[in-house]
């Protein structure tokens, strides 16, 4: 570029930059201020003796979860080997720290959500170091964000001097506010969270049925006698639904129990069904109903004699009004011989009944998953018609990657590894509880050097192990 080229306006451009507080190098780009000094001395100087016992517990907290950060990653690291060497895919969800990859593991359409989150967390996490700080009368220089690749942050420059001068207590108060005040911006979130259908119950109301928010259109529930926009799902199979927490408890028990049948007195069946070739498919499943039939499905039933009999059958006749079953015996009423009656049907696909009043049920034939992933719903039932559906969502969601984010950014800053805020932690500490027992500073720094290239090792495998996991796999 000629900007660069010519060395009076590339120095032009540099002082630009400088005088406006950026600083832009190869995937990182920063912006520092001044504009907020006084708003920090403000809050620094606020109900001093607050202050202190506020930043003493943080003090606390950083030391505890320092310790309790390193016993994390180890149980982490232990549970992505385990994984590994077993093959286990469902032993990815049990883990409480997980590499987040935009696109990967994270869908496009949360990336907001995701840099939001945090961004807020890492502006809460410094205005914690930046108010210590003054409290501690350490000089406070100015407040900046940053970008690293794409992923937002935010930072304080702090005088070096003063830090060194103050003791090490004093330094832990500084070095501990961050991760303590995300640890605190995670339970705020979290309450909100827990708080959110009393904080909202004038607007919205809840515990009446899960709301469909979207159904995409690649979706089995989307169609004419599918789900739309603002139903209300008070029922799948007999599992009843009162919010969006009940619809994945029951289609998880769904799929993973066996295919429910359903009740039909004999003449019924005799009455529906109609002779029909039985085959089975490359799976072992038997059908007997033609490729092209859009309404039929096999059913298999048994009867004292044989055990193994089919029938294809209108599937909205035979479950409308039909009571649920497992065996014959629980169709066994009035006297009335009855059979109970189960779809025949392709391995872990299930035929499940929704229900949505006033609209007549709708009949969904597939895997379980299918429906979760490709249909979105929110607890929360708008009183009137101009609130919108979908502000409860982004408050629960925003809400959730809050926990989320700032949870996990309090645990990484506090594990004793170089260039985090363990690594200042870990050195205070040791200064403040090992002086008399360890006379020589040199020894103390080798401690202090060892202890951190461990969680530096340890936060390594778990990140590099992690991105395998994700995306390797």
């Amino acid at each position: 570029m000629r900007l660069k080229s010519s060395s009076s306006l590339k120095a032009s451009y540099e002082d630009w930059l400088l005088t406006y507080g950026l600083s832009i190098s190869p995937f990182h780009m920063r912006w520092q201020t001044a504009l907020f000094n006084h708003q920090f001395y403000h809050w620094g100087r606020w109900k001093p003796r607050f202050l202190y016992l506020w930043f003493s517990m943080g003090m606390v907290f950083g030391i505890v979860a320092m310790f309790g950060s390193v016993i994390l990653l180890g149980k982490t690291l232990m549970q992505t080997l385990t994984q590994m060497l077993t093959e286990a895919p469902k032993a990815q969800n049990d883990r409480m720290l997980q590499v987040v990859v935009p696109g990967v593991n994270l869908p496009v359409s949360q990336l907001t959500y995701f840099f939001s989150a945090i961004l807020i967390s890492g502006v809460i996490h410094e205005v914690g170091h930046g108010v210590a700080a003054i409290r501690e009368q350490v000089r406070f220089n100015g407040f900046g964000i940053f970008i690293f690749i794409v992923y937002p942050g935010a930072f304080v420059d702090l005088f070096t001097t003063h830090l060194q001068l103050i003791s090490p207590v004093q330094q832990l108060r500084i070095f501990c506010a961050g991760v303590w005040h995300n640890f605190v911006l995670g339970v705020a979130s979290f309450m909100v969270l827990f708080l959110l259908p009393a904080i909202l119950f004038p607007f919205y109301y809840t515990g009446v049925g899960a709301l469909v928010t979207e159904v995409t259109e690649d979706s089995p529930a989307n169609g004419p006698r599918g789900l739309f926009v603002g139903d209300i799902v008070t029922n799948l199979q007999d599992c009843p639904i009162y919010t969006v927490e009940d619809w994945n408890l029951c289609l998880g028990d769904i799929s993973q129990k066996s295919q429910i049948g359903y009740c039909i007195n004999t003449a019924t069946l005799q009455q529906l069904s109609f002779p029909a070739r039985v085959y089975r498919r490359l799976d072992g499943t038997v059908e007997c109903c033609s490729n092209n039939s859009l309404t039929d499905i096999c059913f298999s039933y048994s009867n004292s004699l044989d055990s193994h009999l089919y029938a294809c059958l209108p599937a909205r006749k035979v479950i409308e009004a039909s009571k649920v079953c497992r065996t014959n015996m629980d169709c066994q009423k009035d006297f009335v011989p009855s059979f109970c009656v189960t779809p025949s049907l392709e391995n872990q696909t299930r035929l499940i009944r929704v229900k949505h009043p006033p609209h007549i049920d709708m009949l969904f034939v597939g895997h379980p998953m299918h429906l979760q992933y490709t249909v979105s719903l929110s607890s929360f039932v708008p009183r009137h018609n101009f609130l919108s559906i979908d502000l409860p969502v982004v408050i629960e969601t925003f809400c959730k990657y809050l926990i989320s984010l700032s949870g996990a950014l309090a645990v990484i800053n506090a594990v004793p590894c170089f260039a985090l805020d363990g690594q200042w932690i870990l050195n205070s500490f040791l200064e403040a509880t090992l002086s008399s027992l360890i006379v020589e500073k040199q020894k103390r720094e080798l401690l202090g050097f060892l202890i951190l290239l461990s969680g530096s090792t340890l936060l390594a495998a778990n990140v590099a192990l992690g991105l395998w996991m994700v995306t390797a796999r």
